[in-house]
């Protein structure tokens, strides 16, 4: 990570060195987002998805969202200014 960064990209990726990780973070919590979608309301009489899906409210899913676009800004940020350590897109 380069010095020029502002503090907002920094804290989302301070751990990540690769536009890879990046794009695993954000996928992986895309995925979760969906994952927090109160299914179980709109599939009252499933049992599985009562087990499966244990979120029964949006607030969890309201607090990813913005994660999400967080994360796809901050990328958007690194690979239009700095770049990645390794130099490469990957």
């Amino acid at each position: 990570m380069k010095s020029s960064m502002p503090l907002w990209v920094v804290l989302a990726f301070s751990s990540i060195q690769t536009r890879k990780g990046a794009l695993l973070l954000i996928w992986s919590s895309t995925l979760f987002s969906v994952y927090c979608i109160p299914w179980v309301k709109y599939f009252d009489g499933n049992g599985w998805v009562a087990k499966l899906f244990l979120i029964d409210d949006w607030s969890w899913f309201a607090f990813m969202l913005p994660m999400v676009l967080w994360y796809m800004l901050c990328l958007r940020w690194v690979d239009k200014n700095t770049g990645w350590e390794n130099g490469s897109k990957q």
